[in-house]
């Protein structure tokens, strides 16, 4: 089954275009990874420094494998100081059957 997932953050005033580049880049080797299936980075419309990244993973394995990723801990690392909360907020779903 696959594993999908939300991941929230906010952007700290002021590093609007460092979290953009960050998060960019992310994304791109993100995407490269065998069991990824999406990896899509949204803004809220009426708050644009609100990040929400959609994530699909093929499976349990497969987001494992990411989370060991050797880019993983450098991007948390690095975007930690520029978001408002303590790390990404995480929302594991379901789909309905």
């Amino acid at each position: 089954m696959n594993k999908t997932l939300l991941a929230e953050f906010t952007a700290r005033e002021g590093a609007e275009d460092e979290v953009a580049r960050l998060i960019l880049e992310y994304a791109k080797k993100v995407r490269e990874e065998e069991g990824n299936l999406s990896f899509d980075v949204y803004t809220k419309a009426s708050h644009p420094r609100a990040y929400w990244i959609f994530e699909v993973y093929r499976d349990e394995d497969a987001f494992q494998a990411h989370l060991n990723a050797p880019y993983g801990g450098p991007f948390n690392t690095a975007l930690a100081p520029l978001i408002e909360e303590d790390a990404s907020v995480l929302t594991f779903l379901d789909p309905v059957a």
